[in-house]
């Protein structure tokens, strides 16, 4: 093989965006990662986010834009109104690691209402990565009423809070009906 074939195999993650396939797609988001922080690069995957046709697509853009900071708190919000469901997980597993506290309202929204319970507990975790004291009634409301995946991922989220409701609701967790929730309060306590 010589330089000029080997060089024409070689493309750059960016010229992959438009490719044809779906998981050519997906592999060339999850490559430009590590250069989220260019503005030329984090244009293109906001561009996917808000209209690749495959879902998957969309959930991986939001999930390697949630390395960008507060820089793509917008595109991310507006990505919330998604209608599939693993697109709307990866926005709020995108809002936990830009750590913006104007995602609150829109996590405690979907933690306390979505119907797809991986859509909850990421939005759960959003909350207990961000912190946000606006967080702890949702959270306390959820650790009791919410399936148990949600309630199990409320207990690990209200660790971060120094409040004693925030500390009482973690020790009521220990006699949850649930082995898996219980399991989670044992770990924190």
């Amino acid at each position: 093989m010589n330089r000029d074939t080997l060089e024409t195999l070689l493309v750059s993650p960016a010229e992959l965006l438009d490719d044809a396939e779906p998981f050519v797609r997906r592999a060339a988001v999850s490559a430009l990662v590590p250069m989220v922080d260019d503005a030329t690069v984090r244009r293109r995957l906001e561009n996917l986010l808000a209209s690749d046709v495959d879902a998957r697509v969309r959930a991986e853009a939001a999930e390697a834009l949630g390395a960008a900071g507060s820089v793509v708190l917008e595109s991310l919000m507006q990505a919330a109104a998604d209608p599939d469901p693993l697109v709307l997980e990866a926005v709020c597993t995108a809002l936990g690691e830009v750590e913006d506290e104007a995602a609150v309202p829109l996590l405690v929204e979907v933690a306390r209402s979505n119907g797809d319970k991986l859509t909850r507990e990421a939005a759960v975790a959003a909350l207990g990565a961000i912190g946000d004291a606006a967080a702890v009634p949702t959270l306390l409301d959820l650790v009791v009423s919410a399936p148990p995946q949600v309630r199990r991922r409320s207990v690990v989220a209200l660790t971060v809070f120094e409040m004693p409701e925030a500390q009482a609701a973690i020790e009521a967790a220990l006699d949850d009906r649930n082995p898996m929730v219980r399991e989670a309060a044992e770990m924190v306590v």
